[in-house]
């Protein structure tokens, strides 16, 4: 047999006995030293070559002989029980094994180091629920869906996101813990692929909020080991970037034309019309993507700084996570939420309209939007569907029911993480900081003279800060905050509109973005 090129692994022993698949290897183009490897793990029976897509292919016909060669011996010796894509867990050991050897790591640190989980319990706990376990390099996902789950997957508010796992802690001890509060959609222990240890978070999707909520309350500072709490907290996945100082004078259909050139996945692109001129946008939109995955790929790209707008440097951002009302919470509300009015559009207009269904409290208007108040929760919700796209005013109006208003003190922590957010996005493209933020300080209060509707900028949902000098970019820079309906109350009605946002995951002593 050739010896090939290059090294490989200097104390195994290949006989000359080959399957019929090494011809094929060779023909693929892959070196003979690799080859042969792979000809071993074929014969051991921990990989069939019909496992190999063309990826996992020309990935080990590019790596060098040695560094092919040592990934095929660590992927010899992997637990591959639970690996279902065994080609994509393949690449990902590749892909280790290159980060390892920038750390000059690679031969020193071995695959799947420690015990692992307790197999007994977890053989026990498959057949038991019926699940699977899917192992990759990247993360170890238990269940999704559960056996016999007829419908669609859980919607928002459905999933936690559990930090503060001992790294030495598996699967096979997170499950029973929550499954004492629902029935598990999927459990994804996010794995450490240099380590082989968890990376210390996971998330929990369960059949129903209820029981999210429910995990929040019970595992939320849970002591699962000695000394070592869990910080548990509602998680939502985020789909939706927000985007700044676009031109004002693009439509709808032009700025999805220029996103979508640059990343795939774009589902929606929202704006909001000017309260002045309905015509024109108001310098910034929201994306909306098919998947998180995709919205991480398309801010990765807009946020290079390689990519101009018909000339503008646009700022990319998360778009704010909203925590989501609970359905009993929502059950309750009588507000309507009406937006896209026109400046002719009035309060008493609004009342005349409305209360041909229903007994109306009042309705305070603030630019282009609304909130109705009603007497009755029917009467709202028979208004909402009988007038949904109906024209007052010269436009369509756009109605949903209100979202009653946040804790402040969440508020105030997701503004805290916007202000350092804004800094770093400032700093990294040379632009002004504001004076105040420089300071550190939070003077200048909310109160003063202004009504609680009268602050002229919205910054990521929030007014601009009356402390701070306008934003460099410009009138028009912000982002309404709300969701399908925004808050009614006067203090988180300030700035605007309507922002359909699933995000969230938030507490007041842990906030994760994801």
């Amino acid at each position: 047999m050739a010896e090939g090129n290059g090294g490989g692994d200097p104390g195994s022993q290949i006989d000359g006995e080959r399957t019929e698949d090494y011809q094929k290897l060779i023909q693929y183009g892959l070196n003979e030293k690799v080859a042969a490897k792979l000809d071993e793990i074929y014969k051991q029976g921990k990989l069939r070559h019909e496992d190999l897509d063309e990826r996992a292919l020309d990935a080990l016909k590019e790596f060098p002989v040695e560094g092919a060669v040592t990934v095929l011996k660590q992927f010899l010796e992997s637990n591959l029980e639970h690996v279902s894509n065994k080609s994509a867990y393949l690449c990902g050991v590749m892909k280790t094994y290159r980060q390892r050897k920038q750390y000059n790591t690679a031969d020193s640190v071995a695959v799947n180091p420690g015990k692992g989980p307790d197999e007994d319990n977890l053989k026990a706990i498959l057949e038991r629920s019926g699940y699977t376990l899917d192992v990759t390099t990247g993360q170890r996902k238990y269940g999704g869906p559960p056996p016999d789950w007829e419908g669609p997957p859980p919607g928002p508010g459905c999933e936690v996101f559990c930090g503060k796992i001992p790294k030495e802690l598996y699967e096979d001890e997170l499950i029973p813990l929550f499954e004492k509060c629902g029935e598990i959609w999927d459990l994804r222990l996010m794995m450490d692929p240099m380590t082989g240890q968890n990376r210390g978070y996971a998330f929990i999707t369960f059949t129903t909020r209820s029981a999210a909520n429910e995990a929040v309350k019970q595992l939320n500072e849970y002591e699962i080991q000695r000394g070592k709490k869990l910080g548990v907290t509602i998680s939502y996945n985020n789909h939706r970037l927000f985007v700044g100082n676009i031109p004002k004078n693009r439509e709808r259909h032009e700025l999805y034309e220029e996103f979508a050139k640059h990343a795939p996945g774009l589902v929606e692109v929202i704006i909001y019309s000017s309260p002045d001129d309905k015509k024109k946008n108001r310098g910034f939109c929201f994306l909306e993507y098919e998947s998180h995955k995709a919205a991480s790929l398309a801010k990765r790209r807009l946020s290079s700084g390689r990519f101009k707008v018909w000339g503008c440097e646009i700022i990319v951002d998360w778009a704010d996570p909203q925590e989501e009302p609970d359905e009993d919470t929502m059950s309750k509300v009588k507000v309507l939420y009406v937006r896209n009015l026109t400046q002719m559009t009035t309060e008493e207009m609004l009342k005349e309209r409305f209360e041909e269904f229903g007994k109306v409290e009042r309705v305070k208007k603030i630019k282009d939007y609304a909130f109705v108040h009603f007497e009755e929760r029917d009467e709202a919700v028979k208004a909402m569907d009988a007038l949904q796209g109906k024209d007052l005013g010269g436009a369509s109006m756009e109605i949903s029911l209100a979202k009653p208003p946040s804790d402040k003190k969440k508020k105030e922590e997701v503004l805290r993480n916007r202000e350092k957010r804004l800094m770093q996005m400032l700093a990294q493209r040379g632009m002004p900081v504001p004076p105040a933020m420089l300071r550190g300080g939070r003077g200048g209060g909310r109160g003063g003279g202004r009504s609680d509707y009268g602050w002229p900028w919205v910054w990521y949902g929030e007014p601009w800060p009356r402390r701070w000098p306008l934003p460099p970019w410009g009138p028009g820079y912000g982002a309404p905050r709300g969701g399908h309906g925004g808050a009614y109350d006067s203090a988180a009605a300030r700035g605007a509109g309507v922002q359909r946002v699933r995000q969230g995951g938030k507490s007041s002593s842990l906030i994760h973005y994801r």
